[in-house]
């Protein structure tokens, strides 16, 4: 290994230390990139002038359409949440399924995918169910443990279920991973993979997973009733046909949403930056109708400001690094590992996701998305039989567990944050290891039969 090739590695360590040391992921990203870059050119490793590169991919990144959508969805998940949207399908989906033994339960987890749907934040999903539902799962007796692992693996289902921003993100990110393979290969009229695709192809494994998840949940009402009990009939008040307006009233406006929304995408009518303006629109204009426009609209742009600023200046960062990382002949080096890896194509898939597996112990999904798949991502896409949205979507559902795994996922953080008093981390813990073996077996049968991701993007695009 070239001394250059072990300069990038030492920069990859000195960044995953700068991170566990509790410093800004965004700062630690471009603070290591530049000393770096100064040292490297200091040592003959590189020329520093590289970094007059990083002006034009900033304002590429800036000006990219496609990460438009970024902003559009925030809004229109964080609107959904202040103006009470969410609460009411929540409250309303409890009464319905209340009366069935483990149906608050059964509950949080169809609400949790509606929101996930709407919303694509995964932090956002996860305060508004641990705020309303968990006390209330508490309350008629739910185990704690239960409660608390379903809500805590409900609220991740936003990492995976389209208009998920990580979706979005390593859409854009795979797409110019898969030109660059193309090219590689010699290529030179690339087929493009779009945003569209990963998210056709993310739905049915999401749905599948959602399967999984009430499936288990109904089993446990089976096997440990006490743990899962079902709400007095009077508790609930699920009956005639005041309770059938509230509950079309509470689900048709959300739904009419979701499905303008994902349809439009999916049926090539709309592309996602021009269906988060829609929803974007439509979230305000279901704020209004419930009068809580006016107090809800400065929150939400002070928000979704705060969360979109911090995502493109953690992209800045990645920017830098993978600048300063290729210069220092990082990618041919990773290249060449996984090239040379045993097991072949299969071999270097499973090291990736091994790797990106772990790595959630000590960065978030989106510093994932921004340092590592562009690094990988390239090589694996070049390997024979390996198709981008499976790829894409395998990553994302292996992203969506380091988001839940014990110790340091941080959903789990989040749902500490706002859980009752009477329901301790080791509670958490100890609830979400169900759960986090359901989304690896999901990942297995995913490996196996890779037209759970690939079918539908097949039918609607023909790719």
């Amino acid at each position: 290994m070239a001394l250059a090739e072990l300069f990038a590695v030492a920069m990859v360590v000195a960044v995953c230390a700068a991170l566990m040391a509790g410093y800004p992921v965004a700062l630690t990203l471009g603070g290591v990139s530049l000393a770096c870059a100064a040292l490297g050119h200091l040592l003959g490793l590189m020329d520093f002038g590289i970094l007059g590169a990083l002006p034009q991919r900033i304002y590429g990144v800036i000006t990219n359409e496609v990460l438009l959508a970024v902003p559009l969805f925030m809004f229109m998940g964080v609107m959904l949440e202040r103006a009470g949207i969410a609460e009411d399908l929540l409250e309303t989906m409890g009464r319905l399924f209340g009366p069935l033994r483990g149906g608050l339960g059964i509950s949080a987890v169809i609400v949790g995918t509606l929101l996930a749907a709407a919303k694509g934040v995964v932090g956002a999903t996860t305060v508004t169910l641990g705020l309303i539902m968990l006390p209330t799962m508490l309350r008629f007796g739910y185990d704690r443990r239960l409660a608390a692992g379903t809500v805590a693996a409900t609220s991740t289902l936003a990492q995976i279920f389209p208009p998920a921003t990580v979706l979005i993100l390593l859409g854009d990110q795979l797409g110019n991973s898969y030109q660059a393979a193309q090219l590689a290969k010699g290529i030179f009229a690339p087929r493009a993979l779009t945003v569209s695709d990963l998210f056709a192809g993310a739905l049915v494994p999401g749905l599948a997973l959602v399967a999984l998840y009430l499936l288990f949940l109904i089993a446990v009402a089976f096997i440990r009733p006490e743990a899962s009990p079902a709400l007095p009939r009077d508790a609930n008040g699920a009956k005639g046909f005041a309770f059938a307006g509230r509950l079309i009233a509470a689900l048709v406006a959300p739904l009419a949403l979701i499905a303008a929304v994902l349809g439009s995408i999916l049926g090539g009518v709309a592309t996602p930056t021009e269906a988060g303006s829609i929803g974007a629109v439509g979230a305000v204009l279901l704020a209004a109708r419930k009068g809580a426009l006016g107090a809800a609209l400065k929150p939400v742009v002070e928000k979704t400001t705060q969360i979109v600023g911090m995502i493109f200046l953690i992209l800045i960062g990645a920017t830098a690094f993978s600048l300063v990382f290729r210069a220092l002949g990082g990618d041919v080096m990773v290249e060449r590992a996984l090239t040379d890896l045993p097991g072949g194509t299969d071999g270097a898939i499973l090291t990736v996701m091994l790797a990106m597996f772990l790595l959630g112990f000590v960065m978030d999904a989106f510093e994932i998305i921004f340092v590592v798949v562009p690094i990988v991502a390239p090589p694996l896409l070049q390997m024979p039989g390996v198709d981008p949205v499976w790829l894409g979507v395998m990553m994302a559902m292996n992203l969506q567990t380091s988001y839940m795994h014990p110790p340091l996922g941080p959903t789990l953080f989040f749902l500490r944050s706002v859980a009752p008093p009477e329901i301790t981390t080791r509670d958490i813990y100890i609830g979400i290891i169900p759960f986090v073996l359901i989304q690896l077996c999901a990942l297995v049968v995913l490996w196996f039969w890779p037209g759970l991701a690939t079918g539908l993007p097949h039918l609607l695009y023909g790719r």
